[in-house]
């Protein structure tokens, strides 16, 4: 009698997810945790369902986040990373968009990364600010990079029409050519530069509308705002695994999309919750906008 082959080991069930802070009658749920052990158990994230990601990591310079360590050597700041970057990746859509807000110190690292595990980079843009810290050594920061990858650029969700600026030729030059388009833009729009800047652009200061006390480095919504509309539809899905202060979610649930969060800090957790069930600040704000730097050019006479 030939041999009996063993019966297979059945699959390890992945853990349950933790219970999670409802928002906004359950279109959002918030998580508390280290997101590395988090997103693995949440079951959009293992049935690959989420279009869109950002993630604002922490950036290893010292900041104060709560519970968090903040200043991890190198090494281990670099596995962190990756291995978020992984879990992120896995839990994409096949059309999936994916956004992450990081410094020069790491950008190099995580754009090899990605593309490593065949992410393709549709545009790598920079959020522009005007305070950064002041130095005397070097040139002073001014900047932190937004990189945006796909999984697949055919597929990828991109509404254009939905973030158009005012173009220069239009409210600086008074150009006629700009209101006779034909790339399908609207008259006198353009979509905005891979440089981000203008008003409501700015770090969020203690006397800013839209600061929450407490949160540390914590993005405009103007921000969020671009990104969001831009590469989601209603009713998808948008997840943050370093919840932070809330303005992916805020933003994400004021324009009807789902949103999942994880914070590692509960008291962080808590006011972020709150911000995102009282909702935006600024929502439209960038509605019909000019980041032009000149002044407006007088208009030709006409004949």
């Amino acid at each position: 009698m030939p041999a009996t082959k063993p019966a297979p080991k059945s699959a390890k069930k992945p853990k349950p997810a933790p219970k999670a802070i409802q928002l906004k009658e359950g279109k959002g749920r918030l998580y508390i945790g280290d997101c590395r052990e988090v997103l693995p158990t949440i079951p959009e994230c293992q049935n690959k369902q989420v279009d869109l990601i950002f993630a604002d990591p922490p950036f290893n310079w010292k900041r104060a986040y709560d519970k968090w360590d903040d200043n991890l050597p190198v090494q281990e700041y670099l596995d962190f990373t990756t291995e978020w970057l992984d879990l992120c990746v896995d839990a994409l859509a096949p059309h999936g968009t994916m956004w992450v807000n990081i410094p020069d110190d790491w950008a190099a690292e995580i754009v090899v990364h990605l593309k490593k595990r065949r992410m393709f980079m549709v545009n790598w843009c920079v959020w522009h600010y005007r305070f950064g810290q002041n130095t005397n050594g070097r040139f002073i920061n001014s900047k932190v990079h937004a990189l945006y990858f796909c999984k697949d650029p055919a597929s990828r969700t991109w509404n254009p029409t939905e973030v158009m600026e005012v173009s220069d030729r239009r409210s600086i030059y008074f150009d006629k050519r700009t209101e006779e388009k034909r790339d399908g833009a609207p008259a006198g729009m353009r979509l905005p530069m891979d440089v981000w800047y203008g008003q409501y652009w700015g770090r969020i200061q203690g006397n800013n509308k839209e600061r929450r006390h407490n949160h540390d480095n914590q993005l405009p919504e103007v921000y969020l705002e671009r990104v969001v509309r831009a590469c989601t539809n209603p009713g998808d899905l948008v997840l943050d695994p370093f919840n932070g202060s809330g303005t992916t979610g805020t933003v994400a649930l004021d324009y009807d999309r789902r949103f999942i969060g994880v914070e590692y800090s509960k008291d962080l957790a808590k006011s972020a919750a709150e911000r995102m069930e009282a909702g935006m600040i600024r929502k439209g704000a960038l509605e019909g906008a000019s980041t032009a730097i000149f002044a407006p050019r007088a208009k030709p006479r006409t004949a």
